[in-house]
């Protein structure tokens, strides 16, 4: 799951929220192996992204600061081929939080997240998305960290679940509790829960030996999430483009880039390679549904489901974040 997670994440990083497919194409070509990421961004939004720390508490720009307001500036520009984002480098956090302690302790994490995102030199990715903004200029006006969280409703939110979903693997019950308690704290909110209620019900029930494909086809059945009331399985049989694209938007709003996360883990659980490319390819939030998708496969295929050039390609394998 966790190998899933980053590969997913660095295979769509370079080409991360294009929503010009034409230009993603004519930039990278089709994308199936990791590469670096290069300006000009042609769809980039930093010329309009703003964030202005409080004071000193909630500064998380640091020298990135620079770069915002300016136009064609890539999201990542300065990551590696293989690299993360900065939504699976906290992911990260927490897995290192859960191999220290040995179990799940969100002061632990908070204390964690604090000092990596307020530290000069601790990551260097330029953009910052909204969730984290808001979560720090609450904490630099005093707010208590546990209660920093603004409502939410991004697909990057579920990323952070994934750690605790694998260290819970075998309990369920616990897995759906610290699972959904994490969320709260950075990404609250109805949508959100609603979200993160699905996606650990999938995972818990793939994890206990149940197909993936069986898993999502028993959950569309029960119609007990509103996230499930598409035609996933009609959709299979259309090309990805017009489901993602025309049906779906590729962005990264809950609503739509979690049905589009089961669409692509039904039509491709038999392919892993496959499933990660077709989402890269289709732009838009395609590293956070990556990261997510990634996950799921890895939850049913195990390590064997990735090609041996992406496990190795990682510039941070998940086994480096327990080194210590």
């Amino acid at each position: 799951m966790l190998f899933g997670m980053c590969i997913g994440d660095a295979l769509a990083m370079p080409v991360h929220w294009y929503y010009n497919r034409q230009a993603l194409l004519s930039d990278y070509g089709q994308v199936k192996d990791y590469l670096a990421p290069r300006n000009p961004h042609p769809d980039s939004i930093l010329w309009r992204s703003h964030y202005q720390a409080p004071n000193s508490r909630g500064e998380i720009l640091h020298d990135q600061a620079r770069f915002w307001g300016r136009r064609g500036i890539h999201y990542h520009q300065f990551l590696k081929a293989g690299e993360n984002t900065l939504n699976v480098k906290i992911a990260g956090l927490l897995t290192l939080s859960l191999h220290q302690k040995g179990r799940y302790d969100p002061d632990d994490f908070l204390e964690r997240y604090i000092e990596f995102m307020t530290t000069p030199g601790r990551h260097n990715d330029t953009y910052i998305e909204e969730c984290h903004r808001h979560f720090f200029a609450n904490y630099a006006r005093g707010v208590p960290p546990a209660k920093c969280g603004g409502v939410e409703k991004h697909i990057g939110g579920l990323v952070g679940l994934i750690p605790l979903l694998a260290f819970h693997a075998g309990q369920p019950e616990k897995a759906r509790a610290s699972a959904l308690a994490h969320l709260a704290l950075t990404h609250p909110g109805a949508k959100m829960n609603m979200a993160g209620a699905l996606y650990i019900q999938l995972i818990t029930a793939t994890l206990q030996g149940q197909p993936l494909a069986e898993v999502i086809l028993a959950a569309i059945a029960e119609q007990k999430n509103p996230l499930l009331g598409h035609p996933f399985q009609k959709w299979c049989d259309m090309p990805d483009e017009t489901v993602i694209g025309r049906f779906l938007s590729t962005a990264c709003y809950v609503e739509h880039a979690v049905p589009a996360v089961i669409y692509l883990a039904l039509k491709y659980h038999q392919d892993a390679e496959k499933a990660l490319i077709v989402n890269t390819n289709l732009g838009g939030d395609n590293a956070a549904r990556g990261a997510v998708l990634g996950a799921l496969l890895g939850a049913d295929g195990g390590m064997r489901a990735f090609p041996q050039r992406w496990l190795e390609g990682l510039t941070h394998p998940p086994s480096a974040l327990t080194a210590g």
